[in-house]
C-alpha cells in the first residue's frame, strides 16, 4: 500500500470517527434532555458515579480538557446536581461527586440508554458490538502512543491567533 492510500485511509477513518462522534453527541443530547441534562453534563456526572474525582481526573477519563470539565462541574454544583468535597491528596483540586438529585437525573436516562443498546445489538449483533469496541480501543491506544511522542505546537498567545488573510 502506498503513501497516498495510507493517507486516504487516515482521512476516511478520521471523517468516520468525527461523524460517529457527532451521532453519539446527538443521541446523548436526546437521551439527556428529558432528565434536565446536556450530553456534557451527563458525561461529567457519569465519570464520578463510582468515585469522586478532580476535574483533571475527569478530563483524563473522558478525553476532555480540564478547563471544559471545570466549567461543566461548576454548573452542575450550581444546579445542585453535584458537589465539591475536599481532596486529601490536593488542597486546591476539589473532588466532584454527584448529589442525590444528580444520581436521579442519571437514572432517568437509563431506560433510553438501554433501548439504544438493545437497538444497536439488534443492528450489529453482540459479537459485532464487541468487535467495534475492540477496534475503537485499538485505534485509541495507537493514537495515544503516537500523540504522546508527537511534537506539541507552540502554546503562546500568538500561536492561538488566527492568521489574517
Amino acid at each position: 500500500m502506498d503513501e497516498l492510500e495510507v493517507g486516504a485511509l487516515l482521512s476516511d477513518t478520521a471523517v468516520t470517527v468525527f461523524r460517529l462522534h457527532g451521532r453519539f453527541l446527538e443521541m446523548s443530547e436526546t437521551l439527556a434532555r428529558p432528565a434536565g441534562l446536556t450530553a456534557a453534563w451527563w458525561q461529567v456526572l457519569g465519570a464520578v458515579l463510582r468515585e469522586p474525582l478532580p476535574a483533571a481526573g475527569i478530563a483524563r477519563a473522558m478525553g476532555m480538557t480540564r478547563q471544559g470539565v471545570q466549567r461543566v462541574a461548576d454548573l452542575l454544583v450550581e444546579r445542585g446536581l453535584a458537589e465539591y468535597r475536599p481532596n486529601p491528596a490536593h488542597k486546591r483540586a476539589k473532588l466532584l461527586t454527584p448529589t442525590a438529585e444528580g444520581r436521579e437525573a442519571i437514572a432517568k436516562i437509563n431506560p433510553g440508554h438501554r433501548e439504544l443498546a438493545a437497538r444497536l445489538a439488534r443492528e450489529l449483533g453482540v459479537d459485532g458490538m464487541h468487535a467495534c469496541l475492540e477496534s475503537l480501543r485499538r485505534l485509541n491506544t495507537a493514537m495515544e502512543h503516537i500523540t504522546a511522542s508527537w511534537p506539541r505546537p507552540e502554546t503562546t498567545a500568538a500561536a492561538h491567533r488566527r492568521p489574517t488573510p
